[in-house]
């Protein structure tokens, strides 16, 4: 396996309600968030729209590498085609490198298959004229192993019936959003199976995995079963743990 570290997607999404501190603080903590990614040469950090522009002149003062990426709709992918355009132009125009957008899953577990087939195109296709990555988060917590294969399988179709194969590369489909609570305690975020399933059915599309992943352990096997990038709010730990086992 590669360097860790340009596997990692640095993730920090909380608000400040979330967070229970305050915006400057908050604000804080992504400058922080930002520091650390050029110290350990994270691939990105991922964070929320209204903190791009902010990170973006950080990084652009000293001439990181290190994209900046953010989330759309998130975390309920219920809003519609026309919010998730214009809160996407906006993100483009603060600097953004990567958008996620969380798709409208429940549209489609309710058979709107048109409604989100649109979306996807769409959005896919502003942040492709503009040279932008996007992922798309499915939120395989929510769905069954039957829908989380139906949904990649979805979106593979729309990407690669509208778009060129070179294109289809820079869309991901991506695991959770690391906010969903299932009522029956089940796990929330990125697991091996749900993970298996998205490669199986959105080749040749990369995939994503993201939710509870904490340790290299798990960056290890999801790499290993043929994940692309990362997300997590770990990537500190996970990249000082595979410096301490090269080192001894």
């Amino acid at each position: 396996m590669k360097n860790v570290g340009s596997l990692l997607d640095s993730t920090y999404l909380k608000t400040v309600e979330q967070a229970g501190i305050t915006e400057p603080e908050n604000q804080q903590v992504v400058i922080k968030l930002v520091q650390e990614a050029i110290k350990f040469k994270f691939k990105l950090i991922m964070i929320r729209p209204n903190y791009v522009s902010m990170a973006r002149k950080t990084l652009d003062e000293i001439d990181s590498t290190v994209l900046v990426g953010t989330v759309i709709g998130f975390p309920s992918g219920t809003s519609n085609i026309e919010s998730k355009i214009a809160e996407a132009k906006k993100a483009i125009k603060d600097g953004v490198d990567e958008l996620d957008f969380v798709i409208d899953y429940r549209a489609y577990q309710q058979g709107y298959l048109d409604q989100v087939e649109e979306s996807v195109k769409q959005c896919t296709s502003l942040c492709l004229k503009h040279g932008k990555v996007t992922k798309w988060i499915i939120e395989i917590a929510a769905l069954s192993d039957e829908e989380i294969a139906g949904i990649s399988k979805m979106i593979k179709e729309v990407v690669l019936s509208n778009f060129s194969s070179t294109d289809a590369q820079q869309v991901f489909v991506k695991s959770s959003t690391g906010f969903y609570k299932r009522e029956d305690g089940g796990p929330v975020g990125a697991t091996l199976s749900g993970l298996k399933i998205m490669i199986d059915h959105a080749a040749p599309l990369p995939v994503k995995a993201a939710g509870g992943v904490k340790n290299l352990a798990d960056v290890k096997k999801m790499v290993e079963l043929g994940v692309s990038r990362i997300g997590t709010s770990s990537a500190k730990q996970i990249v000082l743990e595979e410096t301490t086992i090269i080192k001894y």
